[in-house]
């Protein structure tokens, strides 16, 4: 908006002179003996001043004041001071914010002005107007709107992407015992070979959760090293040892279901993972400027 506002501005500015100017030579008769005037060169407007800019995004800016206003109503939300960090959230959020909506558009979806429009009245209500909300909100009209198209594109495409998280998966029920000391797992170990029952050195080991990791697909624990190790494992079948950065293992696969539905909450973090992936490729493929000041 306000690169397009200053040659306005000079275009009408010239437009007056010119009527000033042929106003004036109608006034009176022009004086046989007026000197002439040298006509000189007309300068050229000076450039449209350089939106102040947070990061330019595959060419689209997000301006200063876009992020100082995101990064007040984080402020708000989180109530304290913040840190440099919070900083880097904040322009981060924005950016993946940018990078979903651009890809909406590439696939063809765009909020239209006429919906943007709908959306904005219908938050306008007698309890709440929305001018009252937007100053409370540190909002102005203008921003707003392109807050809303934004953050409407980007979650289009967001559901677009972790839609294709399905709801059934292959997933298997274990139990794990976890050590901290080589020593105490070889220990154990020999017990199992001996004939000792599983899941009542689990319970010892742990009696609050006797080692029950419950249902779940390929992809979820936070150690993926172990999936191919477990998933390779048949029912009833005890994994050997197996070292991870968090410890030592012995796991045990209690049963498995090719197409098993997944948990709700399973599911929604596997789709946090989806979305975390495609965005980590896009901003490997993107042209990314972070302007802020260090």
């Amino acid at each position: 908006m306000k690169t397009d506002q200053k040659p306005n501005k000079i275009i009408v500015l010239v437009l007056i002179t010119i009527i000033l100017i042929s106003g004036c030579g109608r006034v009176g008769s022009p004086s046989p003996s007026a000197t002439p005037v040298l006509s000189t060169r007309t300068p050229f407007p000076p450039s449209p001043t350089p939106i102040p800019t947070a990061a330019v995004v595959n060419g689209d800016l997000i301006t200063m004041s876009e992020f100082q206003e995101e990064l007040a109503r984080y402020k708000a939300a989180v109530n304290r001071e913040l840190t440099p960090e919070d900083h880097t959230i904040v322009i981060n959020d924005l950016i993946n914010t940018t990078l979903l909506a651009q890809a909406a558009s590439s696939e063809g979806f765009q909020i239209s002005d006429i919906e943007l429009d709908s959306r904005i009245a219908s938050l306008d209500t007698t309890e709440q107007p929305l001018t009252d909300w937007l100053a409370a909100n540190g909002f102005t009209e203008e921003s707003f709107r392109v807050y809303l198209k934004r953050s409407l594109e980007a979650a289009w495409m967001r559901d677009e992407i972790v839609n294709d998280v399905a709801l059934e998966m292959e997933q298997i029920h274990a139990q794990q015992m976890l050590f901290y000391d080589l020593t105490a797992a070889e220990i154990t170990m020999e017990s199992l070979n001996e004939g000792k029952d599983f899941s009542q050195l689990a319970s010892t080991h742990d009696p609050q959760t006797r080692g029950d990791l419950g249902w779940f697909p390929e992809g979820f624990l936070v150690i993926p090293d172990l999936d191919p190790i477990l998933f390779g494992l048949e029912v009833g079948e005890t994994s050997d040892i197996i070292e991870t950065e968090i410890g030592y293992h012995i796991i045990k696969v209690l049963d498995k279901d090719s197409n098993r539905t997944l948990d709700p909450a399973i599911r929604q973090l596997l789709k946090e993972g989806t979305l975390d992936e495609w965005l980590e490729r896009r901003w490997k493929l993107s042209t990314i400027e972070i302007t802020l000041p260090s």
